[in-house]
């Protein structure tokens, strides 16, 4: 099957040599290379350290173990205390000879930066490197030990990983055939709003030359927000909140109480959005690790030589709410004290109203929650980077489909599974609305296409944005079309609204 030129799966990498597994059609998975030792130990809450080298074979046929967390995701290893060496990527490559080095797309997964891992059985790379690429992805902290508050410690120790992960990257894909001059990162939820804040630090400039970003989370906290969310959470643990309590209780320790602080927060929350939505780890724009908010940093021309594609899905938080991860809103008066918490414009409620005529309460209440935190931030970002002399690709994902369950939503994560290739992957039927069709499979094969000529040479296949005007891709079935975000309803609502991520 597949490729019979290529002798083997066997690779030498800056710290050993490393053996992988044939996959699908002549393509290699290599899975659980560390590129940072364990933070554990004399390493936790500290920045990521060199992982030591080995002489043998290192077998690399099995993901490494995942980030303490607590979630149990559909096809998807679960971690178990004890579980250590947990910073490593995985590199799928399909072996062309002659073709000289090939693109890279280092992958950050997502999970509201608390949760998931690269070896979701939807995140698997063998589709885009049989279209050409040499596919990497990375686990890196989540949760309180990748974001939460740790005092005399950096912050964002998550992001820090990704940065080493890239570092690990520009020194050891051109072993795999990848370019380390062409590399582009992308990340879905969490893992774009992580490949964003990449793009805002000075610690990872350089490291790549494009990014895709989807549903780019509105998420971002004060180091005051972060330390009252760490008091909390060493309170849930019976630890002082300091360095030395906080290293004194253990991960497992600090994964219930973060558990137990995220249900409180729905009643009592530390930032007005906890209410509606308990998440309580993000990137803290601490003016160190993230000197400031991506937004900014685009609008100010900070990474104006990175290629950007932005994609967002029609109805965001369907999804959310779907798997009990947002407080229902029901009633008029619920829905404007809702906007009220976000200190969003009072007009956004009516203006909503008057788009969806008669919508229940609790769609409206999904549309606005979702364009508030995901399809205007991540619009924003496209048109910011446009305007300060980036290039700049902007798409929605609607593609819907009546199944004998109902409609099949374009919500959060649905896009995924398209643009991976995967539709018939582990979980994959939840995300898309069910069994997969022939103009599914279709769409599939243009957003995974999109996907590897932007990698590639940065052109996605459609007209960039520009400081004039915002033309975007819209992804659908049977057909695509193209849109303009200058007779839009819905960003039209938003025109003038100020967007400071810090403000919540």
């Amino acid at each position: 099957m597949g490729d019979t030129s290529w002798a083997g799966p066997d690779f030498r990498t800056a710290s050993g040599r490393v053996r992988g597994r044939r996959a699908a059609d002549g393509t290699v998975a290599v899975l659980g290379v560390p590129y940072a030792a364990a933070p554990f130990g004399p390493n936790r809450f500290r920045p990521p350290r060199p992982a030591a080298g080995w002489s043998a074979w290192r077998d690399c046929t099995g993901f490494g173990p995942i980030a303490p967390q607590s979630a149990q995701l559909p096809g998807s290893p679960v971690w178990r205390p004890g579980d250590e060496d947990i910073l490593t990527v995985n590199v799928w490559v399909r072996k062309q000879p002659d073709d000289g080095p090939l693109p890279v797309l280092f992958w950050i997964h997502g999970g509201a930066y608390t949760f998931g891992s690269s070896a979701q059985p939807d995140f698997d790379g063998t589709a885009l490197a049989r279209a050409g690429l040499v596919v990497v992805s990375c686990n890196y902290r989540v949760g309180f030990e990748g974001f939460g508050h740790v005092p005399g410690f950096p912050g964002n120790r998550g992001l820090l990983d990704q940065a080493a992960a890239l570092r690990w990257v520009r020194e050891n894909i051109a072993a795999f055939g990848g370019d380390p001059g062409n590399v582009t990162v992308a990340g879905h939820s969490a893992g774009a709003g992580s490949a964003a804040c990449l793009m805002a630090m000075g610690r990872a400039r350089g490291l790549f030359r494009r990014a895709i970003t989807h549903s780019v989370p509105h998420a971002f906290s004060t180091a005051e927000v972060a330390a009252a969310i760490t008091s909390r959470i060493a309170a849930a643990a019976g630890v002082a909140p300091t360095g030395d309590g906080l290293l004194s209780a253990s991960p497992q320790e600090l994964v219930t109480a973060s558990d137990k602080v995220a249900g409180e927060c729905a009643d009592d929350p530390v930032t007005a959005v906890q209410a509606y939505d308990p998440v309580i780890f993000q990137p803290v724009v601490d003016g160190d690790v993230l000197p400031v908010d991506p937004l900014r940093a685009l609008a100010a021309g900070a990474s104006r030589d990175v290629d950007l594609l932005v994609c967002h899905a029609l109805e965001e938080y369907w999804f959310l709410h779907e798997v009990g991860g947002v407080r229902e809103v029901t009633s008029e008066p619920e829905l404007v004290d809702f906007a009220q918490a976000l200190r969003l414009p009072a007009r956004l409620v009516p203006g909503y109203r008057a788009l969806m005529p008669g919508a229940p309460v609790l769609d409206r209440y999904l549309a606005l929650f979702g364009d508030a935190t995901f399809g205007e931030y991540s619009s924003r970002l496209a048109e910011y980077h446009a305007r300060a002399g980036g290039r700049a690709y902007l798409s929605r994902f609607a593609r819907r489909r009546l199944t004998p369950g109902g409609e099949a939503r374009p919500w959060h994560t649905a896009d995924i599974p398209f643009a991976f290739g995967n539709l018939d992957a582990d979980g994959a039927a939840f995300l898309i609305g069910g069994t997969p069709d022939e103009q599914d499979r279709a769409l599939s094969r243009r957003m995974l296409r999109a996907w590897a000529d932007f990698a590639a040479r940065g052109d996605p296949g459609w007209p960039t944005v520009t400081a004039d005007a915002t033309t975007v891709k819209v992804w659908a079935v049977p057909d695509d079309h193209m849109a303009d975000d200058g007779t839009s309803g819905v960003r039209a609502l938003w025109r003038g609204v100020p967007f400071d991520p810090l403000r919540r």
